[in-house]
């Protein structure tokens, strides 16, 4: 039995949210490339997603938790097991705390874009760092995004997370050890829900601030083509995208995908890109960084996948 229909019979009956079986990735990742996957599934609220994971574990069929795909190159080969979309969870609510402050307390699933919209409409100051980024909550937790010497971890107050037998239990900030994008969250967890601490400001300023952060990043970065944003992390005191370009390798292209002439930690998808095309160029980033420099360029998206 092939790996969809392993999945379809284990989830029979149940009531888990949207699934598409034998899905191309390329029409939900912002690369807009990428093999086919056994299974996307959508669960729309927390049970569903509980009952998805207890399924999928039961059976022994492999699974991956995915926010927005804006950080996720799938190989040509697509990837054997469940992808589970957390896009259905993105109930976000705001409310008063103690001492002054308040919370926004979202799941996993919410734009973290709206996240950021929605503290500048309660006037709260902290996110404003994550204007422009378009990844989702979890995703930004899990990895500890950052800007503008800003992180997730200084807000965070806690995260929700369902373990491999679909139980639901909490971590608080000081639980979880964070570093430069990333965290120690364990994999075999999935990240459903956080609270984000903030304080009061002037809601003039934190609309500037967001203007300021969302007109630099349109200046800087290559908006018009699909990406996944950032592809390698930054070394200390070097920027991956400065390395590259002083290496030679900016507007380098394989096939439909090129490291972009705006900003060369960018691969972008010119219309027809494919997973190896990017991969090769990966590849030959980090190599040509090894050999001219000595350092390891670590990839700050996720490759997963077979190849084809």
């Amino acid at each position: 039995m092939t790996g969809h229909l392993k999945i379809s019979a284990a989830l029979q009956g149940a009531n888990v949210g949207k699934v598409w079986f034998d899905e191309p990735i390329s029409r939900h990742a912002s690369l807009k490339l990428g093999g086919r996957v056994d299974a996307l599934v959508m669960p729309e609220s927390e049970v569903q997603l509980a009952e998805l994971v207890r399924r999928l574990k039961e059976n022994h069929l492999p699974f991956l938790p995915v926010g927005n795909l804006t950080n996720i190159l799938v190989r040509d080969g697509g990837y054997r097991g469940a992808l589970i979309s957390l896009r259905g969870l993105d109930r976000a609510v705001c409310a008063p705390a103690e001492n002054g402050r308040f919370r926004i307390e979202a799941q996993a699933g919410a734009a973290l874009g709206r996240i950021v919209g929605l503290a500048a409409d309660h006037e709260l100051t902290g996110l404003e760092f994550c204007a422009g980024i378009p990844g989702s909550v979890g995703g930004a937790v899990w990895m500890n995004a950052g800007a503008f010497g800003s992180e997730i971890k200084d807000v965070l107050v806690f995260a929700d997370l369902i373990d491999g037998e679909g139980k639901k239990k909490t971590l608080r900030r000081e639980e979880i050890a964070f570093a430069y994008r990333k965290s120690n969250l364990p994999a075999n967890v999935i990240l459903c829900a956080a609270c984000f601490s903030l304080s009061k400001g002037h809601p003039a300023q934190i609309r500037d601030r967001m203007a300021e952060i969302v007109k630099w990043r349109q200046e800087k970065h290559p908006l018009q083509y699909p990406s996944a944003g950032s592809v390698f992390k930054n070394l200390p005191g070097m920027p991956a995208g400065r390395l590259i370009e002083e290496l030679g390798l900016k507007g380098r292209r394989l096939g439909d995908v090129q490291i972009s002439k705006k900003h060369a930690n960018f691969m972008i998808n010119k219309g027809q890109g494919t997973a190896s095309d990017m991969l090769k160029l990966i590849r030959l980033v980090q190599e040509t960084v090894q050999k001219e420099r000595g350092f390891f360029l670590e990839t700050e998206i996720v490759v997963i996948g077979e190849e084809s």
